[in-house]
């Protein structure tokens, strides 16, 4: 029965082979201090988003008006937006995307897209014509099928 002393002995030599180490390398084997959690810093994170949303507020006020809800007109500048408010969060230790950058880019969407709505569809039924014949190809497809599959099982029975 190995001793504990040899268990531990093993598990060294185990954790240098993993390690790619030599027996002559020295390491630690003792556990690293655990991650410390760091606490997102909210108060800072409104401050550091608001400097992201005058940064496009100002790029904004460069674009004509009414090219607001055409996103091909501002896609650069939006995405700029977007990374800085994520870098923002990043740097402040929050987790990207959160509540609070949420309302604010809900509040940037108000004030510069609250015009941008869309028409509304009106569905029309097609005409009869072409109703009948995307209802009466599948049905004729399958009966013929269906004969197809009958035919051949008795045919193979004759040839059987």
């Amino acid at each position: 029965m190995p001793q504990w002393a040899d268990l531990t002995y093993i598990r060294e030599i185990n954790i240098c082979m993993m390690k790619g180490l030599s027996a002559t390398d020295s390491f630690n084997t003792e556990p690293t201090s655990p991650w410390r959690k760091r606490i997102c810093n909210e108060s800072r994170l409104r401050w550091e988003v608001e400097i992201c949303g005058e940064e496009f507020k100002k790029d904004m006020a460069l674009i004509d008006p009414q090219h607001w809800c055409n996103f091909t007109h501002f896609i650069s500048e939006y995405y700029l937006f977007t990374l800085c408010t994520e870098n923002k969060s990043n740097m402040v230790d929050c987790y990207w995307p959160n509540p609070l950058v949420e309302s604010y880019i809900i509040r940037i969407h108000k004030h510069f897209f609250s015009n941008c709505t869309m028409e509304q569809v009106e569905w029309v039924d097609p005409p009869d014509d072409t109703l009948a014949v995307l209802i009466l190809v599948p049905v004729c497809l399958t009966l013929a099928m269906i004969a197809l599959v009958v035919w051949c099982s008795k045919r193979s029975d004759l040839l059987a």
